[in-house]
């Protein structure tokens, strides 16, 4: 059974997506749609790295997001609102996070850089 319906992009609140994502028997996957920088500066542990360029162009999705429902992130929501409408038209379970990452660190979840140390938000 499906956490998401299919073709409808809602926005759920970063602790809804904490919840969800985290820990290894999470049912859904945190898809990254930020540019390489700003992943490379911080990102929450687990995500899965996409770029949005990357799914405009039709690029597949990294292995560890296929077959699962999806909650985008960005900076702020804007391109992740994007990405998850664009993979919920391709068929996807997907919904974006409100407040991105900027809210994700604000309500204290962690965000680590490529090395796992401590992050930020770019």
């Amino acid at each position: 059974m499906s956490l998401f319906s299919r073709n409808t992009t809602q926005r759920v609140t970063v602790e809804d997506a904490h919840r969800r994502t985290q820990g290894d028997d999470a049912p859904a996957v945190l898809l990254d749609v930020r540019e390489r920088g700003e992943w490379n500066a911080g990102h929450a542990p687990g995500a899965v790295y996409a770029p949005l360029s990357g799914l405009v162009a039709n690029s597949a999705l990294p292995q560890a997001a296929q077959g699962r429902p999806l909650i985008v992130i960005c900076r702020s929501g804007n391109r992740s609102q994007k990405a998850a409408e664009l993979l919920s038209a391709r068929g996807l379970d997907a919904v974006d996070v409100k407040g991105g990452m900027k809210a994700w660190a604000a309500a204290g979840h962690p965000v680590v850089d490529t090395r796992g140390n401590n992050g930020s938000v770019a």
